[in-house]
Protein backbone atom coordinates (compact mmCIF):
# COMPACT_ATOMS: atom_id res chain seq x y z
CA UNK A 1 0.00 0.00 0.00
CA UNK A 2 1.48 3.34 -1.06
CA UNK A 3 1.03 5.70 1.89
CA UNK A 4 4.09 7.95 1.81
CA UNK A 5 3.22 11.64 1.32
CA UNK A 6 -0.51 10.94 1.40
CA UNK A 7 -3.22 11.76 3.93
CA UNK A 8 -2.13 8.61 5.79
CA UNK A 9 0.90 10.59 6.99
CA UNK A 10 -1.37 12.56 9.34
CA UNK A 11 -3.51 9.60 10.47
CA UNK A 12 -1.30 8.53 13.46
CA UNK A 13 -1.48 12.03 14.95
CA UNK A 14 -5.23 12.22 14.35
CA UNK A 15 -5.68 8.86 16.10
CA UNK A 16 -3.71 10.07 19.12
CA UNK A 17 -5.65 13.34 19.32
CA UNK A 18 -9.04 11.64 18.97
CA UNK A 19 -8.21 9.06 21.65
CA UNK A 20 -6.90 11.75 24.02
CA UNK A 21 -10.10 13.77 23.70
CA UNK A 22 -12.35 10.69 24.00
CA UNK A 23 -10.57 8.78 26.78
CA UNK A 24 -9.09 11.85 28.55
CA UNK A 25 -5.91 9.78 28.98
CA UNK A 26 -2.91 11.17 27.14
CA UNK A 27 -0.14 8.58 27.70
CA UNK A 28 -1.85 5.59 26.10
CA UNK A 29 -3.33 7.79 23.35
CA UNK A 30 0.10 9.05 22.30
CA UNK A 31 1.59 5.55 22.51
CA UNK A 32 -1.16 4.12 20.27
CA UNK A 33 -0.58 6.95 17.79
CA UNK A 34 3.15 6.15 17.71
CA UNK A 35 2.36 2.45 17.21
CA UNK A 36 0.00 3.27 14.34
CA UNK A 37 2.65 5.41 12.64
CA UNK A 38 5.33 2.74 13.04
CA UNK A 39 2.94 0.10 11.73
CA UNK A 40 2.21 2.12 8.59
CA UNK A 41 5.88 2.99 8.06
CA UNK A 42 6.93 -0.66 8.47
CA UNK A 43 4.26 -1.89 6.05
CA UNK A 44 2.54 -3.84 8.86
CA UNK A 45 5.63 -5.90 9.69
CA UNK A 46 5.40 -6.59 13.48
CA UNK A 47 9.16 -6.86 14.13
CA UNK A 48 10.00 -3.80 12.03
CA UNK A 49 7.17 -1.89 13.75
CA UNK A 50 8.68 -2.45 17.20
CA UNK A 51 12.16 -1.53 15.96
CA UNK A 52 10.82 1.67 14.41
CA UNK A 53 8.93 2.65 17.56
CA UNK A 54 11.97 2.16 19.78
CA UNK A 55 14.84 3.24 17.54
CA UNK A 56 13.38 5.93 15.27
CA UNK A 57 10.70 7.03 17.73
CA UNK A 58 11.37 6.93 21.46
CA UNK A 59 15.19 6.82 21.53
CA UNK A 60 15.52 9.47 18.82
CA UNK A 61 13.03 11.77 20.59
CA UNK A 62 14.93 11.53 23.88
CA UNK A 63 18.14 12.38 22.04
CA UNK A 64 16.59 15.31 20.18
CA UNK A 65 14.97 16.85 23.25
CA UNK A 66 17.63 16.08 25.87
CA UNK A 67 18.47 19.78 26.23
CA UNK A 68 14.83 20.69 26.89
CA UNK A 69 14.58 17.84 29.44
CA UNK A 70 17.54 19.32 31.34
CA UNK A 71 15.95 22.76 31.19
CA UNK A 72 12.65 21.39 32.53
CA UNK A 73 14.33 19.53 35.38
CA UNK A 74 16.42 22.56 36.38
CA UNK A 75 13.33 24.78 36.41
CA UNK A 76 11.53 22.14 38.47
CA UNK A 77 14.39 22.19 40.98
CA UNK A 78 14.31 25.99 41.09
CA UNK A 79 10.57 25.93 41.80
CA UNK A 80 11.12 23.39 44.59
CA UNK A 81 13.84 25.61 46.07
CA UNK A 82 11.63 28.70 45.95
CA UNK A 83 8.84 26.81 47.71
CA UNK A 84 11.19 25.28 50.29
CA UNK A 85 12.81 28.59 51.19
CA UNK A 86 9.54 30.50 51.41
CA UNK A 87 10.16 32.77 48.42
CA UNK A 88 6.89 31.75 46.75
CA UNK A 89 4.96 32.19 49.99
CA UNK A 90 6.52 35.62 50.54
CA UNK A 91 5.48 36.68 47.06
CA UNK A 92 2.00 35.26 47.66
CA UNK A 93 1.72 37.26 50.89
CA UNK A 94 2.91 40.42 49.11
CA UNK A 95 0.54 39.80 46.21
CA UNK A 96 -2.40 39.29 48.58
CA UNK A 97 -1.98 42.86 49.80
CA UNK A 98 -1.52 44.35 46.32
CA UNK A 99 -3.68 42.09 44.12
CA UNK A 100 -7.17 42.38 45.54
CA UNK A 101 -9.27 40.31 43.14
CA UNK A 102 -9.36 37.44 40.67
CA UNK A 103 -9.36 40.01 37.86
CA UNK A 104 -6.13 41.47 39.20
CA UNK A 105 -4.57 38.01 39.53
CA UNK A 106 -5.50 37.14 35.93
CA UNK A 107 -4.17 40.43 34.55
CA UNK A 108 -0.96 40.06 36.57
CA UNK A 109 -0.49 36.56 35.13
CA UNK A 110 -1.02 37.91 31.63
CA UNK A 111 1.38 40.83 32.17
CA UNK A 112 4.11 38.55 33.53
CA UNK A 113 3.63 36.26 30.53
CA UNK A 114 4.06 39.18 28.14
CA UNK A 115 7.23 40.33 29.91
CA UNK A 116 8.88 36.89 29.63
CA UNK A 117 9.06 36.84 25.83
CA UNK A 118 12.40 35.11 25.33
CA UNK A 119 11.15 31.52 25.10
CA UNK A 120 7.80 29.76 25.46
CA UNK A 121 9.08 26.88 27.64
CA UNK A 122 10.72 29.37 29.96
CA UNK A 123 7.55 31.48 29.92
CA UNK A 124 5.14 28.63 30.75
CA UNK A 125 7.06 27.21 33.68
CA UNK A 126 8.22 30.50 35.19
CA UNK A 127 4.81 32.21 35.05
CA UNK A 128 3.13 29.09 36.39
CA UNK A 129 5.47 28.68 39.35
CA UNK A 130 5.25 32.37 40.30
CA UNK A 131 1.50 32.86 39.88
CA UNK A 132 0.08 29.58 41.23
CA UNK A 133 -0.04 30.75 44.87
CA UNK A 134 -1.57 34.08 43.83
CA UNK A 135 -4.30 32.64 41.60
CA UNK A 136 -5.05 29.91 44.15
CA UNK A 137 -5.61 32.54 46.85
CA UNK A 138 -8.18 34.28 44.62
CA UNK A 139 -9.96 31.01 43.77
CA UNK A 140 -8.96 30.83 40.11
CA UNK A 141 -8.92 27.29 38.76
CA UNK A 142 -5.63 25.78 37.65
CA UNK A 143 -7.16 25.13 34.20
CA UNK A 144 -7.90 28.86 33.81
CA UNK A 145 -4.33 29.63 34.86
CA UNK A 146 -3.06 27.12 32.27
CA UNK A 147 -5.15 28.82 29.58
CA UNK A 148 -3.79 32.29 30.35
CA UNK A 149 -0.23 30.91 30.36
CA UNK A 150 -0.73 29.02 27.08
CA UNK A 151 -2.54 31.87 25.33
CA UNK A 152 0.28 34.26 26.26
CA UNK A 153 3.47 32.18 25.93
CA UNK A 154 3.55 31.18 22.24
CA UNK A 155 1.74 34.30 20.93
CA UNK A 156 4.14 36.73 22.66
CA UNK A 157 7.15 34.76 21.42
CA UNK A 158 5.64 34.85 17.93
CA UNK A 159 5.47 38.66 17.87
CA UNK A 160 8.74 39.39 19.73
CA UNK A 161 11.71 40.00 17.37
CA UNK A 162 14.07 38.89 20.16
CA UNK A 163 12.88 35.35 20.98
CA UNK A 164 13.70 31.75 20.21
CA UNK A 165 10.64 31.66 17.93
CA UNK A 166 11.86 34.63 15.88
CA UNK A 167 15.17 32.83 15.55
CA UNK A 168 13.41 29.71 14.27
CA UNK A 169 11.38 31.71 11.72
CA UNK A 170 14.55 33.42 10.51
CA UNK A 171 15.95 30.05 9.49
CA UNK A 172 13.21 29.70 6.88
CA UNK A 173 13.06 33.29 5.57
CA UNK A 174 16.66 33.73 4.43
CA UNK A 175 15.61 33.29 0.79
CA UNK A 176 13.00 36.04 0.74
CA UNK A 177 14.32 37.85 -2.31
CA UNK A 178 16.61 40.42 -0.74
CA UNK A 179 14.43 41.18 2.28
CA UNK A 180 16.28 40.53 5.56
CA UNK A 181 14.86 37.84 7.85
CA UNK A 182 14.39 40.27 10.75
CA UNK A 183 12.71 42.91 8.58
CA UNK A 184 10.35 40.31 7.15
CA UNK A 185 9.50 39.03 10.63
CA UNK A 186 8.82 42.55 11.93
CA UNK A 187 6.61 43.42 8.94
CA UNK A 188 4.59 40.28 9.62
CA UNK A 189 3.86 41.15 13.28
CA UNK A 190 0.84 43.49 12.72
CA UNK A 191 -0.83 40.84 10.54
CA UNK A 192 -0.39 38.06 13.12
CA UNK A 193 -4.05 38.30 14.03
CA UNK A 194 -4.32 35.16 16.15
CA UNK A 195 -1.49 36.18 18.48
CA UNK A 196 -2.64 39.80 18.83
CA UNK A 197 -6.33 38.96 19.25
CA UNK A 198 -5.50 36.30 21.86
CA UNK A 199 -4.25 39.16 24.04
CA UNK A 200 -7.43 41.16 23.36
CA UNK A 201 -9.49 38.06 24.19
CA UNK A 202 -7.73 37.42 27.54
CA UNK A 203 -8.05 41.03 28.68
CA UNK A 204 -11.68 41.30 27.54
CA UNK A 205 -12.95 38.05 29.08
CA UNK A 206 -11.12 38.89 32.31
CA UNK A 207 -12.63 42.36 32.61
CA UNK A 208 -16.10 41.05 31.64
CA UNK A 209 -15.81 38.48 34.47
CA UNK A 210 -17.35 35.49 32.74
CA UNK A 211 -16.40 32.14 31.22
CA UNK A 212 -18.09 29.74 28.83
CA UNK A 213 -17.76 26.15 27.70
CA UNK A 214 -16.07 23.58 29.97
CA UNK A 215 -14.03 26.35 31.63
CA UNK A 216 -17.17 27.69 33.30
CA UNK A 217 -17.55 24.52 35.40
CA UNK A 218 -13.93 24.56 36.59
CA UNK A 219 -14.16 28.22 37.55
CA UNK A 220 -17.42 27.62 39.44
CA UNK A 221 -15.83 24.67 41.28
CA UNK A 222 -12.84 26.84 42.20
CA UNK A 223 -15.18 29.47 43.65
CA UNK A 224 -16.72 26.72 45.80
CA UNK A 225 -13.29 25.65 47.04
CA UNK A 226 -12.99 22.51 44.90
CA UNK A 227 -9.38 22.14 43.76
CA UNK A 228 -8.34 20.94 40.30
CA UNK A 229 -4.66 20.53 41.21
CA UNK A 230 -2.98 17.36 39.98
CA UNK A 231 -1.82 14.77 42.50
CA UNK A 232 1.89 15.44 42.02
CA UNK A 233 1.53 19.17 42.71
CA UNK A 234 4.47 19.92 44.98
CA UNK A 235 3.92 23.66 44.91
CA UNK A 236 2.47 24.18 48.39
CA UNK A 237 4.46 27.21 49.63
CA UNK A 238 6.30 27.18 52.94
CA UNK A 239 6.36 30.39 54.95
CA UNK A 240 9.75 31.23 56.45
CA UNK A 241 9.86 34.31 58.67
CA UNK A 242 12.87 35.96 57.04
CA UNK A 243 11.95 35.09 53.44
CA UNK A 244 11.24 38.16 51.29
CA UNK A 245 9.77 38.88 47.88
CA UNK A 246 13.28 39.59 46.57
CA UNK A 247 14.11 35.93 47.24
CA UNK A 248 11.67 35.04 44.45
CA UNK A 249 12.11 38.04 42.16
CA UNK A 250 15.93 38.10 42.10
CA UNK A 251 16.35 34.47 40.90
CA UNK A 252 13.76 35.01 38.15
CA UNK A 253 15.32 38.27 36.94
CA UNK A 254 18.73 36.59 37.03
CA UNK A 255 17.36 33.64 35.09
CA UNK A 256 15.98 35.92 32.36
CA UNK A 257 19.23 37.89 32.09
CA UNK A 258 21.53 34.87 32.10
CA UNK A 259 19.38 32.97 29.59
CA UNK A 260 19.50 35.93 27.17
CA UNK A 261 23.30 36.06 27.54
CA UNK A 262 23.48 32.29 27.01
CA UNK A 263 21.34 32.56 23.87
CA UNK A 264 23.52 35.22 22.22
CA UNK A 265 26.68 33.45 23.43
CA UNK A 266 25.53 30.30 21.65
CA UNK A 267 24.85 32.42 18.55
CA UNK A 268 28.46 33.66 18.44
CA UNK A 269 28.00 37.15 19.92
CA UNK A 270 31.15 36.88 22.07
CA UNK A 271 33.21 34.85 19.59
CA UNK A 272 35.61 37.08 17.62
CA UNK A 273 35.97 34.37 14.94
CA UNK A 274 32.20 34.13 14.40
CA UNK A 275 30.51 36.16 11.65
CA UNK A 276 27.95 37.39 14.20
CA UNK A 277 30.56 38.75 16.65
CA UNK A 278 28.93 41.70 18.50
CA UNK A 279 25.89 41.43 16.17
CA UNK A 280 23.08 41.00 18.71
CA UNK A 281 20.16 40.44 16.34
CA UNK A 282 21.87 37.92 14.08
CA UNK A 283 23.54 36.16 17.01
CA UNK A 284 20.08 35.67 18.51
CA UNK A 285 18.83 34.38 15.17
CA UNK A 286 21.73 31.93 14.96
CA UNK A 287 21.32 30.50 18.48
CA UNK A 288 20.16 27.05 19.55
CA UNK A 289 17.69 27.39 22.44
CA UNK A 290 17.94 23.67 23.31
CA UNK A 291 21.61 24.24 24.20
CA UNK A 292 21.55 27.80 25.51
CA UNK A 293 18.58 27.51 27.88
CA UNK A 294 19.93 24.47 29.80
CA UNK A 295 23.32 26.23 30.03
CA UNK A 296 21.81 29.44 31.38
CA UNK A 297 19.47 27.68 33.80
CA UNK A 298 22.27 25.51 35.25
CA UNK A 299 24.42 28.58 35.91
CA UNK A 300 21.50 30.31 37.64
CA UNK A 301 20.69 27.20 39.69
CA UNK A 302 24.23 27.16 41.12
CA UNK A 303 24.09 30.90 41.86
CA UNK A 304 20.65 30.46 43.38
CA UNK A 305 21.80 27.73 45.79
CA UNK A 306 24.75 29.89 46.88
CA UNK A 307 22.50 32.93 47.35
CA UNK A 308 19.88 31.04 49.39
CA UNK A 309 22.57 29.51 51.59
CA UNK A 310 24.12 32.93 52.19
CA UNK A 311 20.67 34.27 53.12
CA UNK A 312 20.38 31.33 55.58
CA UNK A 313 17.04 30.34 54.09
CA UNK A 314 18.10 26.77 53.40
CA UNK A 315 20.92 24.39 54.24
CA UNK A 316 23.04 22.78 51.55
CA UNK A 317 21.55 19.36 52.40
CA UNK A 318 17.97 20.67 52.07
CA UNK A 319 18.91 22.30 48.75
CA UNK A 320 20.16 18.94 47.48
CA UNK A 321 16.91 17.30 48.66
CA UNK A 322 15.06 19.65 46.27
CA UNK A 323 16.78 18.08 43.24
CA UNK A 324 14.76 14.83 43.19
CA UNK A 325 11.59 16.76 44.13
CA UNK A 326 12.05 19.08 41.16
CA UNK A 327 12.71 16.14 38.86
CA UNK A 328 9.63 14.27 40.11
CA UNK A 329 7.39 17.28 39.48
CA UNK A 330 8.52 17.35 35.83
CA UNK A 331 8.23 13.61 35.09
CA UNK A 332 4.70 13.83 33.60
CA UNK A 333 5.70 16.70 31.31
CA UNK A 334 8.89 14.91 30.23
CA UNK A 335 6.99 11.69 29.52
CA UNK A 336 4.33 13.44 27.45
CA UNK A 337 6.98 15.46 25.61
CA UNK A 338 8.91 12.28 24.78
CA UNK A 339 5.82 10.55 23.40
CA UNK A 340 4.65 13.66 21.52
CA UNK A 341 8.08 14.12 19.90
CA UNK A 342 8.09 10.44 18.88
CA UNK A 343 4.69 10.90 17.27
CA UNK A 344 5.94 13.92 15.32
CA UNK A 345 8.86 11.81 14.09
CA UNK A 346 6.44 9.15 12.83
CA UNK A 347 4.42 11.69 10.81
CA UNK A 348 7.63 13.11 9.32
CA UNK A 349 8.82 9.64 8.30
CA UNK A 350 5.48 9.08 6.57
CA UNK A 351 5.96 12.22 4.45
CA UNK A 352 3.67 14.78 6.09
CA UNK A 353 5.77 17.65 4.71
CA UNK A 354 5.63 16.32 1.15
CA UNK A 355 1.88 15.74 1.43
CA UNK A 356 1.27 19.38 2.38
CA UNK A 357 3.53 20.65 -0.41
CA UNK A 358 1.53 18.63 -2.96
CA UNK A 359 -1.78 19.82 -1.52
CA UNK A 360 -0.76 23.48 -1.90
CA UNK A 361 0.96 23.07 -5.27
CA UNK A 362 -1.91 24.53 -7.30
CA UNK A 363 -3.19 27.04 -4.76
CA UNK A 364 -1.50 30.06 -6.33
CA UNK A 365 -4.51 30.68 -8.58
CA UNK A 366 -6.63 31.59 -5.52
CA UNK A 367 -4.31 34.54 -4.78
CA UNK A 368 -6.32 37.03 -2.67
CA UNK A 369 -8.03 34.31 -0.62
CA UNK A 370 -4.83 32.32 -0.17
CA UNK A 371 -3.86 33.89 3.21
CA UNK A 372 -7.10 32.60 4.76
CA UNK A 373 -6.49 29.16 3.22
CA UNK A 374 -2.89 29.15 4.47
CA UNK A 375 -4.13 30.00 7.96
CA UNK A 376 -6.49 26.99 7.98
CA UNK A 377 -3.87 24.65 6.49
CA UNK A 378 -1.25 25.75 9.04
CA UNK A 379 -3.76 25.36 11.86
CA UNK A 380 -4.64 21.83 10.75
CA UNK A 381 -1.04 20.70 10.37
CA UNK A 382 0.05 22.16 13.72
CA UNK A 383 -2.97 20.60 15.44
CA UNK A 384 -2.31 17.18 13.91
CA UNK A 385 1.44 17.18 14.44
CA UNK A 386 1.65 19.23 17.66
CA UNK A 387 4.42 21.50 16.41
CA UNK A 388 4.23 25.10 15.28
CA UNK A 389 7.95 25.23 14.44
CA UNK A 390 7.63 22.19 12.21
CA UNK A 391 4.53 23.65 10.59
CA UNK A 392 5.96 27.00 9.59
CA UNK A 393 9.15 25.19 8.64
CA UNK A 394 7.08 23.31 6.07
CA UNK A 395 4.91 26.19 4.87
CA UNK A 396 7.09 29.33 4.89
CA UNK A 397 9.27 28.25 1.92
CA UNK A 398 6.06 27.44 0.01
CA UNK A 399 4.46 30.79 0.92
CA UNK A 400 7.57 32.74 -0.12
CA UNK A 401 7.48 30.98 -3.47
CA UNK A 402 3.75 31.53 -4.12
CA UNK A 403 3.59 35.32 -3.66
CA UNK A 404 5.62 38.09 -5.34
CA UNK A 405 8.80 38.76 -3.38
CA UNK A 406 8.51 41.61 -0.88
CA UNK A 407 4.84 42.25 -1.68
CA UNK A 408 2.24 43.08 0.97
CA UNK A 409 0.41 39.89 0.05
CA UNK A 410 3.54 37.85 0.76
CA UNK A 411 3.77 39.46 4.23
CA UNK A 412 0.10 38.67 4.89
CA UNK A 413 0.59 35.09 3.68
CA UNK A 414 3.60 34.57 5.96
CA UNK A 415 1.70 36.06 8.90
CA UNK A 416 -1.20 33.72 8.20
CA UNK A 417 1.21 30.81 8.22
CA UNK A 418 2.72 31.87 11.56
CA UNK A 419 -0.67 32.63 13.12
CA UNK A 420 -2.18 29.34 11.98
CA UNK A 421 0.84 27.47 13.33
CA UNK A 422 0.48 29.11 16.75
CA UNK A 423 -3.28 28.47 16.80
CA UNK A 424 -2.95 24.78 15.90
CA UNK A 425 -0.15 24.39 18.42
CA UNK A 426 -2.34 26.11 21.02
CA UNK A 427 -5.25 23.71 20.40
CA UNK A 428 -3.29 20.47 20.07
CA UNK A 429 -3.09 18.10 23.06
CA UNK A 430 0.26 16.80 21.80
CA UNK A 431 1.88 20.24 21.51
CA UNK A 432 4.95 20.79 23.69
CA UNK A 433 3.79 24.31 24.60
CA UNK A 434 0.38 22.99 25.65
CA UNK A 435 2.14 20.33 27.72
CA UNK A 436 4.41 22.94 29.32
CA UNK A 437 1.39 25.11 30.18
CA UNK A 438 -0.24 22.18 31.99
CA UNK A 439 3.05 21.55 33.81
CA UNK A 440 3.43 25.23 34.71
CA UNK A 441 -0.09 25.45 36.13
CA UNK A 442 0.14 21.94 37.64
CA UNK A 443 -3.26 20.94 36.26
CA UNK A 444 -4.58 17.91 34.41
CA UNK A 445 -3.40 18.07 30.80
CA UNK A 446 -6.61 16.83 29.15
CA UNK A 447 -8.70 19.25 31.24
CA UNK A 448 -6.47 22.08 30.04
CA UNK A 449 -6.94 21.09 26.39
CA UNK A 450 -10.72 20.66 26.62
CA UNK A 451 -11.29 23.96 28.44
CA UNK A 452 -9.15 26.14 26.21
CA UNK A 453 -10.41 24.74 22.86
CA UNK A 454 -13.60 26.88 22.75
CA UNK A 455 -11.59 30.00 23.55
CA UNK A 456 -8.86 29.28 21.00
CA UNK A 457 -11.38 28.37 18.28
CA UNK A 458 -13.32 31.59 18.89
CA UNK A 459 -10.20 33.66 18.21
CA UNK A 460 -9.32 31.38 15.27
CA UNK A 461 -12.71 31.97 13.61
CA UNK A 462 -12.29 35.74 13.90
CA UNK A 463 -8.72 35.48 12.59
CA UNK A 464 -9.91 33.52 9.54
CA UNK A 465 -12.39 36.29 8.69
CA UNK A 466 -9.63 38.88 9.04
CA UNK A 467 -7.32 37.00 6.67
CA UNK A 468 -10.08 37.00 4.05
CA UNK A 469 -10.39 40.78 4.50
CA UNK A 470 -6.60 41.26 4.60
CA UNK A 471 -6.19 39.49 1.28
CA UNK A 472 -8.73 41.87 -0.26
CA UNK A 473 -7.79 45.27 1.25
CA UNK A 474 -4.12 44.57 2.18
CA UNK A 475 -4.13 47.28 4.87
CA UNK A 476 -3.49 46.33 8.49
CA UNK A 477 -4.73 49.70 9.80
CA UNK A 478 -8.18 48.82 8.50
CA UNK A 479 -8.27 45.10 9.27
CA UNK A 480 -6.77 44.98 12.79
CA UNK A 481 -9.25 47.48 14.37
CA UNK A 482 -12.07 45.45 12.81
CA UNK A 483 -10.61 42.33 14.43
CA UNK A 484 -10.42 43.98 17.87
CA UNK A 485 -14.03 45.15 17.55
CA UNK A 486 -15.14 41.67 16.40
CA UNK A 487 -13.39 40.01 19.35
CA UNK A 488 -14.97 42.27 21.95
CA UNK A 489 -18.35 42.14 20.20
CA UNK A 490 -18.28 38.34 20.01
CA UNK A 491 -17.57 38.08 23.74
CA UNK A 492 -20.43 40.47 24.54
CA UNK A 493 -22.82 38.31 22.51
CA UNK A 494 -21.56 35.08 24.11
CA UNK A 495 -21.94 36.60 27.57
CA UNK A 496 -25.53 37.59 26.80
CA UNK A 497 -26.33 34.11 25.50
CA UNK A 498 -24.77 32.31 28.47
CA UNK A 499 -26.56 34.66 30.88
CA UNK A 500 -29.92 33.95 29.22
CA UNK A 501 -29.32 30.20 29.40
CA UNK A 502 -28.38 30.47 33.09
CA UNK A 503 -31.57 32.41 33.86
CA UNK A 504 -33.79 30.07 31.82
Amino acid sequence: MEIYATFWALVPALIAIALALITKEVYSSLFIGIAAGALLYSNFNPVATIETMIGDGLIASVSDTAGIFIFLVVLGIMVALLNKTGGSAAFGKWASTHIKSKVGAALCTFLLGVLIFVDDYFNCLTVGSVMRPVTDSHKMSRTKLAYIIDATAAPVCMIAPISSWAAAVSEYTSDAGGVSSLALFCRAIPYNFYSLLSFVFIISITLMKFDYGPMKKFEKDAELGKSDKINNDTSAPIMISNAKVIDLVLPIITLIAVCIVALIHNGGFFDAENEYYHDFVNAFGNTDATVALPLGSLVVLILMIIYLNCRRLISFKDAMDCIPKGFTAMVPAILILTLATSLKTMTSMLGSKQFVEQALAGAGSLNLFLPAIIFIVALGIAFATGTSWGTFGILIPIVLGVFPSGSELMIIGMSACLAGSVCGDHCSPISDTTIMSSAGAQCDHVNHVSTQLPYALTVAAISFILYVLAGLVQNVYIVLPIGIALTIGTLIVIKMITKEKAEA
